[in-house]
């Protein structure tokens, strides 16, 4: 494979520069321009009609047959006038990825374009094939895709994507979309029903998001010619190049100018959808990139997100490179995550994690900060699980992401006012302005989103207007961490109100009463505030003193959606029954059991048939050069040493890998999904896997690097 390694530099050198024109100097004037959405159903609608569809969509509300047959006209024409032919359902499978089947617009019948009401509202995609869990068998087929009105009709490729969500035959959910949408539904439920204690003018709360999306970029030939990261996304061998990231200077520096025009080109394809892109910069690690785009409901951007990935893949082939997602492509560098930053905001345009100048204002950003931290403490191993994968298992705690123990960071000037709040409670306190006095609230700066530092180890971080869900893993489908979020602080907030509206009843002044309940909650949820370094041992020890979980693999940690609790939580707001949440732990386990299996196969192929091979032939070269240095009479002791090393590490490699199959054997014979993903957890990846990575690597720093097969980390992650 060496003449692979070879090739593929020289055509690195002779790639052409692909230029990326967008439609108009002003990105206002094609933004969103392949997106059929309020403004299109506006103007394609009769007035009364289009009313009744935003009404329908507002309070999601079911959208009629006769209501969807008109869209479904106008949608068509849109298309067609565009050179669209085709539709498709777009859906996001437990699978990890979206998926899609088109059909025509044409109708053999009539000669003519037609699309119905009813194919834009439901499909019936073969269902047999993605995972399910256990909930159909094999050759129970049928499944449906309907559509989510909610987020935007969009043009991709050349094909028109309706954005549906995912069901069996029998009802349960098969997606990450169906979940996420409750979920949403009932947050800005409770989240209405506490604003409302505030201004009574508030009767919609809408979950937002913003999704940071870390990325690697590497040549088209170097991957190809890299069999482990065509099959893994992630090169399982590789020695640490002599200049990594230690000089800091990649990260915010001036971006490669092949990237920089793969860059624009993507975020131009991004834009026509509709994805409000708006930054992007140089990551920590060479050959580490981001792109944010701006906040968005958090259905749309969830859709979005996805969408973004597929985008990127994309257009990443017409610049010859390769987009990789992994959370931890390269070893001994930064990985890749996928920072959520989420926040509530009212139909009145309010922020209610945005501190204010006054201090009334502040009781209620107090009340939504104070109830989500105690949400995350309640199920802290709820948020471990939900952003738990084979992948964020290599990522977690390598000091570039925060640790498995999930925390949440204030800061040290807000910990102070919640510390007064709750530490007050034996201060008489008057009913009138005094009482945000006494109690600190009026002390809250109003500039706290620059007053606080940031903390990059922290899961879970208030960043001044919003809180950052960091843990979350770069190829992540963000429904399911959002779904868990949202999930737990719409539980809390409606145990909050409950509790705020007893006192109400028992006499108690209502701004006393949720004065009140904070100050419990706070002392309460003291145990998950830590402002300190995350990646230091002491706080391992601490964390577990507070009784906090430290949960390292993924297997384990998913633990926490089959306990009582776990289950409850979703079972109890009618998120999920227990036979979705018990399919899903099925899938996880067995998506990880299938990706350790796969790096496992990798690990073994190159190392049997590409690695000792290379070393071999290299031996012999030396064995030549030895014996003849003996021929003449001359010292060869040092050859010799380099043979003996060399036949070490091709012996270990024989031992660990021929070992690692038969493990593989005897644990693919198991039948219990968590068992399985444990022993693929404990006895192949933590026993074999860095084992045979480090005689690889040691090889690679010993072999002829005329020989070495495979692109070394200095070609892939700094050749342009």
């Amino acid at each position: 494979m060496a003449h692979l390694r070879f090739k593929a530099i020289e055509q690195i050198s002779e790639r052409p520069v692909v230029r990326a024109a967008a439609p108009s100097n002003k990105v206002s004037d094609y933004f969103g321009s392949d997106v059929f959405g309020m403004d299109q159903l506006e103007k394609s609608l009769p007035s009364d009609v289009y009313k009744k569809v935003k009404k329908a969509i507002k309070n999601g509300k079911k959208i009629d047959i006769e209501t969807a047959n008109v869209i479904a006209s106008a949608v068509k024409n849109w298309a067609v006038d565009k050179g669209i032919t085709h539709y498709t359902h777009w859906f996001q499978p437990l699978t990890g990825a979206t998926a899609e089947k088109h059909d025509s617009f044409f109708d053999a019948m009539s000669g003519l374009e037609k699309f119905k009401g009813s194919a834009l509202v439901q499909q019936e995609p073969d269902a047999s094939s993605f995972p399910n869990g256990g909930i159909r068998s094999t050759f129970e087929a049928r499944g449906y895709t309907a559509w989510d009105p909610s987020s935007p009709m969009f043009i991709y490729g050349r094909t028109l994507c309706i954005p549906t969500i995912f069901v069996a035959y029998t009802g349960e959910a098969l997606d990450y979309k169906a979940p996420l949408l409750k979920a949403v539904d009932i947050v800005s439920q409770a989240a209405t029903r506490v604003a409302q204690y505030f201004d009574r003018n508030v009767t919609d709360v809408s979950a937002s998001l913003g999704c940071e999306q870390e990325y690697f970029v590497v040549d088209t030939a170097l991957y190809n010619a890299r069999p482990d990261l065509a099959m893994t996304g992630r090169a399982v061998f590789g020695h640490h190049p002599a200049k990594g990231q230690q000089l800091d200077d990649h990260y915010f520096g001036s971006i490669p100018p092949r990237v920089y025009d793969y860059m624009k080109d993507f975020e131009i394809e991004a834009l026509k959808l509709g994805i409000p892109v708006s930054t992007r910069h140089n990551e920590v690690a060479p050959s580490q990139f981001e792109v944010a785009p701006l906040f968005e409901e958090i259905n749309v951007a969830t859709d979005h997100n996805q969408l973004l990935m597929e985008v990127m893949n994309r257009v990443a082939e017409r610049h010859n490179l390769k987009v990789l997602f992994h959370e931890k492509p390269f070893a001994g560098l930064n990985g890749s995550g996928k920072h959520n930053n989420w926040s509530l905001i009212t139909n009145t345009g309010i922020n209610l994690f945005q501190p204010s100048s006054s201090a009334r204002e502040n009781l209620q950003f107090l009340t939504f900060l104070v109830t989500t931290i105690k949400a995350v403490h309640e199920y802290e191993e709820l948020m471990r699980a939900s952003i738990a994968s084979a992948g964020n298992d290599h990522r977690l705690g390598a000091n570039e992401a925060p640790p498995a123990i999930v925390s949440v960071f204030l800061g040290s000037q807000l910990s102070a006012v919640l510390d007064e709040l709750a530490n007050n409670g034996n201060i008489p306190v008057e009913k009138g302005d005094n009482m945000y006095m006494k109690l600190g609230i009026d002390k809250i700066p109003e500039i706290i989103l620059d007053n606080t530092d940031r903390n990059r180890t922290s899961p879970f971080a208030f960043t001044g207007n919003k809180f950052e869900f960091r843990a979350v893993g770069s190829n992540d489908n963000v429904a399911s961490p959002m779904t868990v979020l949202n999930t737990i602080v719409a539980e809390q907030l409606t145990k909050l109100a409950d509790t705020v509206d007893k006192r109400i009843e028992g006499g108690e002044e209502k701004r006393l009463a949720i004065v009140n309940v904070l100050r419990e909650y706070i002392k309460e949820s003291q145990a998950i505030r830590f402002e300190g370094d995350g990646y230091s041992d002491e706080w391992v020890t601490e964390a577990k003193k507070r009784g906090l979980s430290n949960v390292k693999d993924a297997p384990r940690a998913l633990d926490a959606y089959l306990t009582k609790k776990g289950k409850a939580v979703f079972v109890n707001q009618g998120i999920m029954t227990d036979v979705e949440i018990e399919a899903r732990q099925e899938i996880k386990w067995e998506n990880y059991v299938m990706k350790i299996q796969i790096e496992s196969r990798v690990i073994g192929d190159l190392a049997l048939n590409h690695i000792i091979p290379t070393a071999v032939g290299y031996q012999n070269k030396l064995i030549t050069n030895a014996n003849g240095l003996k021929g003449l009479g001359l010292d060869n002791a040092s050859v010799v040493e380099a043979i003996k090393e060399v036949s070490k590490y091709i012996d270990t490699l024989n031992v660990q890998v021929r070992a690692m199959i038969e493990e593989r054997k005897r644990i693919n014979t198991m039948e219990d999904g968590r068992e399985k993903a444990i022993a693929y957890c404990d006895d192949v990846k933590t026993k074999f896997f860095d084992e045979i990575r480090y005689a690889v690597d040691k090889l690679e720093l010993l072999v002829d690097d005329e020989d070495w097969p495979l692109p070394k980390y200095r070609e892939l992650l700094f050749l342009r």
